[in-house]
């Protein structure tokens, strides 16, 4: 499992939890930490003093590397880029934008960035502007997704570009990250799985969604207006999909949605609040540490690389 993501990085293993708005706070970044991979704090639209907040939390619970995920379009967005510099984060991952604005500033301290990308262009303009690697995300992801597939990405994008690409989307287990490294990825993402590990902060009620979630539950909203969101089926979707189905415009769609990913994380409501997942919510059946997620991703795949049978 020691790979160009894991001496870039400085971890144990090239296992990266994805940077989830509401979800992913301190106490979900160090666990992941502590247990090989690299945890994230999703800064969202957050605050900087929030986020500065939450790095210097997380700093108190683990002393390896973690990382600051940074939604560009956040109107707080260069107060938390400098925010990075400040409390000396080892890595950053963005999204919704583009980093170059920010790249001289966070590459003179030694700062890793690492953009989430969703298609090819994209990557190899990331490359241009001097990213250390990129997340290929796939549509099967949870939250804001593109169009292309983890399987037809990650292979494009990797032979596109000339830094280590990490996959993500639609990766549970093993088989997954297994699936990944044979397409030329040398890491993976998760968010979905680490939403219900012991040291994830969400409601109970979301947490249990996921688990008793079937393969048929995932939902895309918001395709009609440019950006689709992957949730699991409730009455917020379906009341969703009739008003994009009857022509509603953005401003009543967003409306719908206003504060749902908090209500779902933070009230546990399931039904009104968007529980936001990816397609392998199907195959989360148990609840577990970050540190017993990762051993068992770990034992799985280093099992089906050398060709012994993990699974019946």
């Amino acid at each position: 499992m020691k790979t160009e993501v894991t001496r870039l990085l400085g971890i144990e293993y090239p296992i990266i939890q994805g940077g989830m708005a509401w979800v992913a706070e301190y106490h979900l970044a160090a666990g992941v930490s502590e247990a090989g991979g690299l945890g994230l704090i999703g800064a969202a639209s957050a605050p900087a003093d929030w986020v500065r907040d939450q790095v210097r939390e997380a700093k108190k619970l683990t002393d390896k590397p973690f990382g600051v995920n940074i939604m560009l379009m956040s109107p707080y967005a260069d107060e938390v880029a400098k925010v990075i510099v400040e409390e000396g984060v080892k890595v950053v991952t963005t999204g919704a934008g583009n980093p170059e604005k920010y790249m001289k500033m966070w590459k003179e301290v030694g700062v890793k960035v690492i953009p989430v990308v969703a298609s090819v262009a994209l990557a190899k303009r990331m490359e241009r502007c001097g990213a250390d690697a990129v997340v290929a995300e796939g549509c099967e992801a949870g939250g804001h997704i593109g169009e292309n597939t983890t399987m037809v990405l990650v292979p494009q994008i990797v032979d596109a570009v000339h830094i280590p690409v990490i996959a993500a989307g639609g990766i549970a287990d093993g088989r997954g990250a297994a699936a990944a490294f044979m397409l030329g990825a040398q890491g993976i993402q998760m968010g979905t799985h680490f939403v219900v590990t012991d040291e994830s902060i969400v409601h109970d009620n979301y947490k249990e969604r996921i688990i008793k979630a079937k393969d048929i539950d995932s939902r895309v909203t918001g395709r009609t207006t440019g950006h689709p969101v992957r949730a699991l089926r409730n009455e917020m979707t379906k009341k969703y999909m009739e008003l994009e189905n009857n022509g509603a415009s953005f401003e009543e769609l967003e409306y719908l949605t206003l504060g749902g990913l908090r209500k779902a994380v933070v009230d546990g409501d399931v039904k009104n609040g968007s529980v936001m997942a990816g397609q392998i919510a199907g195959m989360v059946k148990e609840r577990m540490s970050c540190k017993e997620l990762i051993q068992k991703l770990v034992s799985e795949t280093d099992a089906l690389v050398k060709g012994a049978k993990v699974y019946e």
